[in-house]
Order: C-alpha cells, then sequence, then structure tokens
C-alpha cells in the first residue's frame, strides 16, 4: 500500500496512516487503503485486535486541505463527495468490526480523524493530543459519523458546542468526558498500548463480538439513515460559496470572510 503501512504482530493488526509530508490528510487512495486494511484484519482469523496509529508529529489534519483547494479551483464537486462518503465508511467499519479497534493519537487529531477517534473502541491519548472539529473553519458540517458518535459518547449540547466553536478539546478533557481511555507521555504510550492489550487478551474474543454487535444494535443501527443525511448535507456545503472561501482562506493563511452563501 502506498499511503498506509499494514502489518501484522501476533494477534495485532496495524493500520499506520503514512502521509506525515500533508500532516496525514485524508484524500480517496488513503482511505480506499484503510478500508481495505480493515477488511484484510477483520477477514483474518489470527487477529483478534486492529490498532490504527499514524507517522508523522500529528496523527491526522482531517481531509488534506491541498486536495480539497485543488478540487475547488477545478470545481471538482464529486471527489469532494467521495472523501465524505469514504470518511463514514470508515467510521462505521470501525463499529461494525467484531473486534476491538484501538487507535494511538498525538498531536491533532481533527475534522474526520476526530471522529474516527470516537468511532474506536479505545482511544489512547499522548498528553499533546488535541482533538478539534475543525468543519465550521471551512463552512463544512462534521463528517465521519461525528454528530451520530459524538452525541452518544458526551451528549448532544457539548456535541453540537464542539462541533459549532471547532474549539480544540484537550486530551486531559477528552479523557474527562470518556473519549479517550489513557492519556500518557508520547514516550510512554506504547506501553500503556501494551498494557490494555495484557487486558484483554484474557477474555474471549466471543465476548467482544458479542458485546460489539450489542453497542450497535442499541446505540448505531439507524446509521445508514444517518449516513445518507450527512452525505447530503456535506455535498450542499461543497459547493456554497463559504466552503470555497474556507478553503481559500486556509491556504492563504487568513482568516476566511464567510457570507453565509
Amino acid at each position: 500500500m502506498e499511503h498506509i503501512i499494514y502489518q501484522l504482530e501476533e494477534d495485532l493488526a496495524i493500520i499506520t496512516l503514512n502521509r506525515p509530508d500533508v500532516a496525514n490528510g485524508f484524500h480517496i487512495p488513503m482511505c480506499e487503503e484503510i478500508l481495505e486494511a480493515l477488511t484484510l484484519a477483520e477477514e483474518n482469523p489470527a487477529v483478534h485486535f486492529i490498532l490504527i496509529n499514524a507517522n508523522g508529529k500529528v496523527f491526522s489534519v482531517g481531509g488534506d486541505l491541498v486536495e480539497m483547494k485543488r478540487a475547488v479551483d477545478e470545481d471538482d464537486i464529486p471527489s469532494l463527495t467521495k472523501i465524505a462518503e469514504l470518511v463514514n465508511t470508515i467510521s462505521y467499519k470501525i463499529k461494525q468490526i467484531a473486534k476491538p479497534v484501538l487507535m494511538e493519537v498525538d498531536g491533532a487529531v481533527a475534522g474526520a480523524a476526530a471522529n474516527m477517534a470516537v468511532a474506536a473502541d479505545f482511544c489512547l491519548a499522548t498528553d499533546k493530543a488535541k482533538f478539534i472539529q475543525a468543519f465550521v473553519g471551512v463552512g463544512l458540517a462534521p463528517d465521519a459519523g461525528g454528530i451520530h458518535l459524538l452525541s452518544r459518547s458526551i451528549g448532544v449540547t457539548r456535541a453540537a458546542q464542539l462541533a459549532m466553536t471547532g474549539e480544540a478539546l484537550t486530551a486531559e478533557k477528552a479523557l474527562e468526558w470518556g473519549l479517550v481511555y489513557r492519556v500518557s507521555e508520547a514516550e510512554k504510550l506504547e506501553k500503556t498500548r501494551e498494557q490494555l492489550l495484557k487486558k484483554l487478551r484474557r477474555a474471549s474474543s466471543n465476548s467482544y463480538a458479542a458485546i460489539k454487535k450489542l453497542v450497535w444494535e442499541s446505540q448505531f443501527k439507524d446509521w445508514q439513515g444517518y449516513a445518507t443525511l450527512e452525505l447530503n448535507l456535506q455535498k450542499s456545503l461543497a459547493q456554497t460559496e463559504d466552503f470555497k472561501e474556507g478553503v481559500r482562506a486556509h491556504s492563504e493563511r487568513r482568516r476566511p470572510k464567510f457570507t453565509g452563501k
């Protein structure tokens, strides 16, 4: 694979985002590779646990803004819509897989990446991690199942406030709110992961599959209806002047001037 690294370590499948030159921004090829790797891990009976991490100083800034700028300049709305569809499918896949999914994050965890972290069963964060619903900065709404996931994790009011303000949530606050399982210094993150895996390996994979099924049925079985609405709204927002202004402003390192058009 070109944009991620997929490897096996005993019963653990590791998916590593590997576009550090663009802060692991999501574009279509990387999203497709993540889904391929998740399917490989899901279908491999030797894999009992899945870990998603990243190379570089940040986990991910979310959507690849360089790619967004290209799409805006070329009026390539279909590619923007495709990315929105893919990141939602990744979160859906994480919730559906009958195996515990762990995520290790450091630095910025923004946009779609922040919502994938909520989708994971266990998010392990460094004390430098910051979770950012960055969508309003470019005139969009949360994707990757964001509101669906966040509202069930931290409550509707907090979810809406994070989405509307785009404020960064520190690792400690995310831990307090229940979005993060453990927070550690960066050099202790691997040790924290191994301690968790040691605990998880004591139980039956049958139990984990049943627990994930119950979580899905009790909280997320209406996902497809939500996903359709999310995608339709993103399609509409991607065609607005405010979205184009947001992307151009970010590229030009200035504050966007939104007009509601």
